[in-house]
């Protein structure tokens, strides 16, 4: 299986034009996951975590604002998807996994440190509160990957982004009304209307797609609102 493995990252990081030692840090961090003894998600075997967590992670390579970002935040990382390949895929950046639950926080550390991924970090944070820890406008790219709803996402992100920055949000099958509602959100909060690419990030992928907005113009200071409201009374 760690033959066969080895070769699909290889090819996956000759797709993408990764750094040379991309394929290897890749598998130790698929290693790592499997063996993981408190993972966040179900998808644990490095033959299906390939596909759904490294390959969909890496989809966003495609898009030139997320290969030229220098400061990354990746909200509700989860289990480090897709913010850890990501960090591993651009080496010059530097990329801050944004999660309020520390038991997760604990996980990502311990696959960041198994696959040797320097330029990332943990912050225990809800996506709400970061701009208060954080400072507003330091983003190059957000990325969101089954964080919340269009409308939610956008909320949060926007007042995270540098004039110019990008939102990249990872979307299943298309719904023109939840696109609406996120166009009408992003208009609000300073952002473009989205653009909604299609993604193919493995073979027999479907329904799958990125949602691109970018920071067209300054997010208005009342954003974002208290911790929790934005989920319970979305903007649109």
């Amino acid at each position: 299986m760690i033959a066969e493995l080895g070769g699909r990252l290889a090819a996956l990081a000759a797709r993408h034009g990764l750094p040379s030692d991309a394929a290897e840090r890749l598998e130790r961090l698929l290693l790592a996951l499997a063996r993981e003894a408190d993972p966040p998600t179900t998808v644990r075997d490095p033959g299906r975590a390939i596909d759904l967590h490294i390959a969909d992670s890496l989809a966003a390579l495609e898009l030139d604002v997320v290969r030229a970002a220098g400061l990354v935040a990746d909200l509700g990382a989860g289990a480090g998807f897709p913010g850890l390949p990501l960090a591993i895929a651009l080496a010059c950046a530097r990329v801050e996994l944004v999660e309020s639950a520390r038991r997760k926080c604990g996980v990502i550390d311990r696959l960041a440190e198994a696959a040797g991924v320097a330029n990332a970090r943990t912050v225990t944070a809800r996506a709400e509160e970061l701009a208060s820890h954080a400072g507003r406008e330091r983003y190059d790219l957000v990325t969101a990957r089954a964080l919340a709803r269009l409308p939610v996402v956008v909320e949060y992100a926007a007042p995270l982004l540098a004039p110019g920055g990008a939102l990249v949000v990872w979307r299943g099958a298309r719904d023109e009304r939840e696109e609406r509602a996120g166009d009408a959100a992003a208009e609000e909060v300073g952002l473009s209307t989205g653009t909604v690419l299609r993604a193919e990030p493995f073979a027999g992928a479907h329904s799958r797609h990125l949602e691109l907005f970018t920071k067209s113009a300054p997010t208005p200071d009342r954003f974002p609102r208290r911790a929790g409201i934005a989920a319970k009374r979305p903007l649109a």
